[in-house]
C-alpha cells in the first residue's frame, strides 16, 4: 500500500518541498498527476529546470498530468459556455451550487490508472495547495471526501503515493481549514511541517521542519517517530541541520 505525505507549513512558505516531490518522483520515472492550485505552468517548470527536470518534456511523454488551477478558474469564470460542455473543468463545482469534488476525483483517477502501453514505475498524486479548494467554495467535508477517495484509488488500489500541502496557523479564525487539517494529520503515514521562526528573519536560518512518521498507524503499539530539523534554503538546494547548529550560531 502507497503512503500519504502531508506537507503543512505555517508562518512560512513551505512550498519548496512541493518541488522537491514533484523532481523527485519525475526522475524516479513515475507517473504523477499534479494539481496545482497556487500558481501557474511556467512558474513551476522554471523552478523544476533548476531542479534538473523539464516538466514540458515530462508533459510531452505522458509521465506528467498537469492541472493548472489558476487557467481552469478562469476559463469557468470568463470562458465561453461551449468550451466548457466539450471537456468539463475539474474544479467545476466552483461554477455550481453543489462544493462536490466529484469532477477533481474523476481527472485523477483518469490520469493515474495505467494504460496497456505505460512504463511508469508508479502513480503519483501531488495537490498544491489544498486550502485554495475551500477558498473556491468547496466545503470541508467535500475536500475530505476528496482526500479519502483519492487514497482508496491511487494508494490502496493502484499502490501509488499522495502528496498534499496545506497552510495552517493555530490562531487563525479560518475554522474550516484548520478542521480539514488536523483531519489530514490524524490519517497522515508523514507529516512534514514547516514553521517560520518565532523570533523571525534570520539570513542564515530560513525555519524549522518537524518530521513525524506515524508509527502508530501500523497499529504495532509504537510510538510515532518525530525528528526536528532547521533548514536553509539556497538556489538549488535546502540545507539542513540540527537546532543550533546553524552558521549563525557557530
Amino acid at each position: 500500500q502507497g503512503k500519504f505525505t502531508l506537507l503543512r507549513d505555517t508562518r512560512t512558505d513551505g512550498s519548496f518541498l512541493v518541488h522537491h516531490f514533484l523532481s523527485f518522483y519525475l526522475r524516479a520515472g513515475c507517473k504523477v498527476c499534479f494539481v496545482a492550485l497556487l500558481q501557474s505552468f511556467s512558474h513551476y517548470n522554471i523552478i523544476a529546470q533548476k531542479l534538473g527536470v523539464s516538466l514540458t518534456a515530462a508533459k510531452e511523454r505522458g509521465q506528467l498530468v498537469f492541472l493548472e488551477g489558476l487557467k481552469s478558474c478562469l476559463d469557468l469564470w470568463f470562458g465561453e459556455q461551449e468550451e466548457q460542455s466539450v471537456q468539463p473543468s475539474p474544479l467545476q463545482f466552483i461554477s455550481k451550487s453543489t462544493s462536490d469534488l466529484k469532477a477533481l476525483f474523476d481527472f485523477v483517477q483518469v490520469s493515474l490508472t495505467p494504460a496497456s502501453s505505460d512504463s511508469w514505475k508508479g502513480p503519483v498524486l501531488l495537490v498544491d495547495d489544498l486550502s485554495v479548494l475551500l477558498s473556491l467554495g468547496a466545503t470541508p467535508v467535500a475536500v475530505l471526501d476528496f482526500i479519502h477517495y483519492c487514497r482508496v484509488v491511487v494508494c490502496s488500489q493502484l499502490k501509488g503515493n499522495i502528496v498534499v500541502l496545506v497552510h495552517s496557523n493555530e490562531d487563525s479564525e479560518d475554522e474550516e481549514n484548520e478542521l480539514v487539517v488536523n483531519s489530514l494529520c490524524h490519517h497522515s503515514d508523514l507529516i512534514l511541517w514547516v514553521e517560520g521562526l518565532a523570533t523571525g528573519f534570520c539570513k542564515d536560518i530560513h525555519g524549522q521542519i518537524k518530521i513525524t512518521r506515524r508509527v502508530s498507524l501500523e497499529l504495532t503499539g509504537e510510538q510515532d517517530v518525530v525528528q526536528i530539523y532547521q533548514y536553509k534554503i539556497q538556489d538549488k538546494n535546502v540545507t539542513f541541520f540540527a537546532r543550533g547548529l546553524s552558521a549563525a550560531v557557530l
